[in-house]
């Protein structure tokens, strides 16, 4: 007994990461995307005029002797303290970027109260200090509540004030509902955007249908966005929990650097840099490179048709709560953004089946997928006629692209 318990006291040996405590069997990452950067770490701070007493901070590399890329952060409802996430804020200035956290109000305001908290604390945060911020490269990052918000101060930034004008991205996790963005804009958005957008297998408080919505509905091409699902794991008895607090909870693990920070990092250095490498790992479309995790954990898996796994009735925040300003947008078809389809033009049928799959219409299909409920890709075509009788039961996703880059998803029920 005494043998084993010194075995898995060496496992799971923890220590301190950029003022986090490390714990877990899998160690982070020693070279590559996720690995510390070289630079030291810098910080200044100025008063947030909406939040009394909660100063707006900028991490940035020391030493630099002109503007650097920045990521405008947006945290999770109630995480006003930048030492909850010190080590991702340090791990962007460490990879020579610089970090915008602004703490937002909790109580006795509204949503877009809040909203407007944090997008005049980036603006202020830029004008203030030009000799560390590069409007022209910028990415929006956010979580849970943040992950909801970045989309229409993204929006506004980009389109309002050309920020991002020579790079420019979206990294969402766990979103919550999205509010002060219209149909219209997410429509409309720029499409030189890029997007990632992360869900966690365990998490029971955001629908991930907000986050597969606004991920279907955006005006992003394909090539420029993924959909990762991060899996939990136990290793040599260690949990990883993928949960709603990853990332910002005290278990300080490899879901951090591996599912977040390793994706940050190759994302920064392909949008601001060029880097193809860091495309394949950020937005690989499901590349080796991107989905596999290290020491024996569960890929993640990616997906261009994010299906819904989980009942409404699971979620803290479900899609159809009437909080969500989007609510109309949760029901279960999907359609494309550039020529929306009525239902008289297709139907899609039987539903649910047993052997063939059936598609009326009368536009030019270009291609036809179907996709199982963890999102990958089981089958692609152009018959309208399908034989699905080797697919296990269970739920898929339908999705139906025509020539006239029109788009339609539809749920799928194997028997």
């Amino acid at each position: 007994m005494r043998l084993i318990c010194f075995f898995l006291v060496v496992l799971t040996v923890s220590y301190n990461v950029n003022g986090q405590i490390y714990t877990g069997p899998v160690p982070k990452p020693a070279s590559g995307y996720g690995a510390d950067g070289s630079y030291n770490v810098a910080t200044v701070s100025f008063a947030n005029p909406y939040f009394s007493g909660h100063d707006i901070v900028i991490y940035y590399p020391a030493g630099i002797t002109s503007a650097v890329p920045v990521i405008f952060y947006s945290h999770a409802y109630g995480g006003n303290d930048p030492s909850n996430i010190s080590g991702f804020l340090n791990f962007v200035a460490k990879k020579g970027y610089a970090v915008v956290f602004v703490p937002y109000q909790t109580t006795g305001v509204t949503v877009p109260d809040r909203y407007t908290n944090l997008l005049n604390g980036f603006i202020q945060a830029a004008r203030s200090y030009p000799n560390i911020i590069d409007t022209t490269k910028v990415g929006f990052a956010g979580h849970s509540f943040g992950g909801g918000a970045v989309f229409a101060n993204a929006y506004y930034c980009f389109t309002n004030l050309n920020w991002g004008s020579k790079g420019r991205f979206i990294f969402s996790m766990a979103q919550w509902y999205s509010y002060n963005i219209s149909q219209a804009e997410l429509q409309s958005f720029p499409a030189n955007v890029k997007l990632l957008t992360i869900v966690y297998e365990d998490d029971t408080t955001n629908d991930q249908r907000m986050a597969n919505d606004i991920f279907n509905t955006i005006n992003i091409p394909v090539s420029e966005k993924d959909y990762l699902r991060v899996k939990s794991d136990t290793i040599s008895g260690y949990i990883y929990t993928a949960d709603h607090v990853v990332p910002n909870n005290s278990a300080f693990n490899a879901l951090d650097y591996y599912a977040y920070y390793r994706l940050i990092d190759a994302m920064c250095d392909y949008v601001f840099n060029g880097s193809l490498a860091g495309k394949d790992v950020a937005l690989g479309n499901g590349s080796s490179n991107q989905v596999t995790m290290p020491g024996g954990m569960h890929n993640l898996i990616q997906s261009d048709a994010p299906v819904f796994t989980k009942p409404q009735n699971v979620f803290l925040f479900p899609c159809s709560s009437s909080e969500n300003p989007r609510l109309d947008h949760c029901d279960e078809v999907i359609t494309g953004i550039e020529t929306p389809l009525n239902r008289k033009d297709i139907s899609v049928f039987p539903n649910p089946v047993s052997s063939v799959l059936c598609i009326n219409t009368s536009k030019v299909i270009s291609q036809i997928e179907i996709y199982n409920q963890h999102g990958q890709l089981v089958k692609r075509t152009t018959a309208k006629n399908i034989q699905v009788s080797e697919l296990p039961r269970g739920l898929y996703a339908v999705k139906i692209s025509f020539t006239d880059k029109s788009l339609f998803v539809e749920k799928l029920v194997k028997e």
